[in-house]
């Protein structure tokens, strides 16, 4: 198994990334509460506190989870996760993640996922993302940063099976893509 920091401190001129803690609940759900960051997503109700609720422990208790904040007001704006693919078990996928619609699409987003790539790709040549068929703005997303939809498959993310888009973003074409930009 790799030696990896599954939850970094990471610093961005936009955001900061720090491990997720109990202390970050309040807040994390007042960024969460807004039911637009979730109209695509599967779990269209993660907006509504008990919803959230078993989400945040869940993720929390991975002890794989990132509070996003931004540099500037040190408001919490999201979260996003490291995690092992169940159907790859010696690789890294990242996924889990919300941002505040505010940040979306633009700067910050790019370098949330710029930050959490280069410290993946310290330890992992690829790095996977699983999205549910219906989230056309994650597979976008994906696509933009240069990953390629290898597969579909149903895994077990979380506490049921779903089927998942599968995409798969390489060192070199991350790299490749930094340059071009």
């Amino acid at each position: 198994m790799h030696d990896f920091n599954w939850q970094p401190a990471l610093f961005g001129s936009r955001l900061k990334l720090r491990p997720l803690t109990d202390s970050d609940f309040e807040d994390m759900f007042l960024a969460a509460s807004d039911p637009g960051i979730w109209a695509g997503h599967p779990a269209s109700d993660r907006h509504e506190r008990p919803v959230f609720a078993a989400y945040f422990a869940a993720r929390l208790a991975t002890a794989k989870t990132l509070t996003i904040t931004d540099s500037e007001s040190g408001q919490i704006v999201g979260m996003s996760s490291y995690y092992v693919p169940p159907d790859l078990p010696e690789s890294i996928a990242i996924g889990y993640t919300f941002l505040v619609r505010a940040q979306w699409g633009g700067d910050a987003n790019r370098e949330l996922k710029d930050l959490m790539l280069a410290h993946a790709f310290k330890a992992y040549d690829t790095v996977y993302f699983h999205i549910a068929p219906t989230n056309i703005r994650s597979q976008k997303a994906a696509l933009k940063i240069g990953a390629k939809h290898l597969y579909d498959a149903e895994l077990q993310l979380s506490a049921v099976s779903a089927w998942c888009q599968c995409y798969g973003l390489t060192r070199a074409v991350w790299e490749a893509s930094r340059q071009n930009a």
